[in-house]
């Protein structure tokens, strides 16, 4: 353990770490978190009524690094991001700990995942379901319809756009946990967890981060409520 832990601070030291945030170098300690120390205090948390065990929640606020990271991480095809960015949804997710049986990502479309290579949301559901002690169903879920992008749109055309977008297989029915990197309007979870809950599974969502713009400009009631639809 001494040694490995010794070889690990030699390779930082000629290698260090890159902050998924701000993407410069820096010096990882023992157990630090996953950002560097200008970005980790302007990491947010979800507020408390959103972070498991809500049924509907997410872990982080998609604001300042969180959001940067999340972009390199998805549009920059930075996939090893996920090694730095999972850890902050299994934080949240234990709070799931005992209360379901199966950690399913949401799916990207065939020719999606073919240009991209990886599934984002795979990457993260992973990590969760090892931290877990659950399966990590990935065919449980697929996207059959591909779906033009969600940013711009309103609530109604975004659910529109979604519906009918999402099989679900046929398997015993489960508590499943539906882990995404994002969470907006919640049209696209909404969609893939109705798809779930038609075979007959007790669904619980769980985003990274949740990028509702102006979520501590609500109301805690309000915001409750936003959350949950």
């Amino acid at each position: 353990c001494m040694l490995r832990q010794l070889v690990t601070g030699l390779l930082d030291a000629l290698s260090p770490p890159v902050c998924p945030g701000c993407e410069l170098p820096y010096i990882a300690l023992q157990n630090e978190a996953s950002f560097c120390a200008a970005c980790a205090p302007l990491v947010e948390r979800a507020p408390a009524g959103f972070r498991p065990p809500a049924r509907h929640g997410a872990a982080l606020l998609y604001v300042g690094p969180v959001a940067d990271a999340i972009r390199h991480f998805k549009y920059a095809n930075r996939s090893e991001r996920a090694q730095q960015l999972a850890p902050l949804l299994v934080e949240a997710a234990l709070g799931h700990a005992g209360a379901v049986d199966a950690v399913v990502p949401m799916p990207l479309h065939a020719c999606k995942l073919r240009e991209r290579g990886w599934n984002p949301s795979a990457l993260l559901a992973a990590p969760v379901a090892r931290a877990l002690g659950v399966p990590h169903c990935d065919p449980w879920l697929r996207r059959v319809r591909p779906t033009a992008a969600q940013a711009g749109l309103s609530r109604a055309e975004r659910e529109r756009n979604v519906r009918g977008a999402f099989v679900a297989k046929e398997v015993r029915p489960a508590r499943v946990l539906l882990i995404d990197d994002v969470r907006t309007t919640s049209a696209t979870l909404d969609e893939a967890a109705r798809c779930l809950s038609a075979r007959g599974h007790d669904v619980y969502t769980l985003a990274l981060a949740w990028a509702e713009h102006d979520a501590r400009a609500l109301g805690a009631e309000e915001a409750l409520e936003r959350a949950r639809v």
